[in-house]
């Protein structure tokens, strides 16, 4: 960028160590033409609504929080969810050890009924 001479005139030693918000180039010249006395005219608060503050700076951190929120409880239900298969799995492993236990025992039962039927029909063939 090439000045005038005007510009590098209007300069003092100490305004130079200043920092200024531009949006463009018009701004910037504008303010380098301006006295000191007008600056408040290009006040930080004009050029940038909400310092330090901008939205989407305040939507990407809710964003982010959101997103590990809902990282978090779904990685919470998939442990849960495992914890239950394993669970269940061992529960069934006892009931179907049972069933085979009483099963056994459900046939050997049926043996001795069929052993005492046996009996009966023998006595009672041997009083007729």
């Amino acid at each position: 960028m090439t000045h005038s001479s005007q510009d590098a005139g209007s300069h003092d030693v100490h305004e130079e160590g200043k920092l200024y918000v531009v949006d463009s180039i018009n701004d910037l010249n504008k303010l380098n033409l301006c006295p000191t006395e007008s600056q408040h005219l290009f006040s930080l608060e004009e050029k940038i609504p909400n310092a330090g503050t901008t939205p989407r700076n305040g939507r990407q951190g809710m964003f982010f929080v959101g997103l590990l929120l809902v990282l978090t409880v779904s990685l919470a239900l998939v442990f849960f969810s495992i914890f239950l298969i394993i669970q269940t799995g061992n529960k069934m492993e006892d009931v179907s050890r049972r069933l085979t236990a009483e099963g056994k025992d459900i046939d050997d039962l049926k043996k001795i009924n069929n052993m005492i039927v046996k009996r009966l029909n023998q006595l009672d063939s041997e009083q007729n």
